[in-house]
């Protein structure tokens, strides 16, 4: 699998937005019964303490119970009753918090995104956090899963670096909108969203 470490649970900063930031660069590694996808993450959105665009905000129910796990497990839920969406749990048990995966850039098993999505081209792959869940076959299944084991779904990392990173407002929400909690890879043309949120100075 391309020489990708697993990233351990000490390897994951305790702060949600420091962790939004730090996973850019890092892998999402997809084992599938045709074989391994992958991709790297180039654009994050962190949900923090406090913060009403969070399903944290208002406390655990059974849907958002992943996301009150300790960092680093996969709390997978679906948006409009359509599209599932990949999250990242952080900071402490019991806080409830987390990183929306945005958008990747494929690197292993593009044939089999390529046959999930239906569609021939890269860049828009797995550009957005429907999209890449569709690409990596990620669903309700796995919700809870441990993302610092090497199972079917991980975080991982082949020592690149994050590149430049950029900051901006997230995207598509109403509450608490104008905080600066978007981080992205900047020049990456697998990042989603306008084109004047991609341009914000850091």
């Amino acid at each position: 699998m391309a020489g990708y470490r697993p990233l351990s649970r000490q390897d994951l900063p305790t702060d949600t937005a420091d962790l939004a930031r730090d996973l850019i660069g890092k892998v999402v590694v997809r084992v599938l019964p045709e074989g391994v996808v992958s991709g790297r993450i180039v654009e994050t959105e962190a949900y923090i303490v406090g913060d009403a665009a969070g399903h944290g905000y208002r406390g655990m129910t059974p849907r958002n119970r992943s996301l009150f796990l300790e960092r680093g497990h996969a709390y997978v839920y679906v948006a409009y009753g359509i599209s599932n969406m990949l999250n990242v749990s952080s900071e402490l048990a019991g806080v409830g918090t987390g990183v929306l995966i945005r958008a990747l850039e494929p690197l292993e098993g593009t044939a089999i995104m390529q046959d999930n999505r239906g569609v021939e081209g890269l860049r828009d792959l797995a550009r957005g956090p429907g999209r890449l869940c569709t690409a990596l076959r990620i669903d309700r299944s796995l919700d809870g899963l441990d993302l610092c084991d090497e199972g079917p779904l991980w975080l991982g990392s082949d020592g690149q670096e994050s590149g430049e990173i950029g900051e901006s407002v997230r995207i598509g929400i109403s509450k608490d909108a104008d905080r600066l909690l978007r981080f992205y890879r900047r020049g990456s043309p697998f990042v989603s969203g306008p084109r004047a949120l991609n341009l914000c100075p850091s």
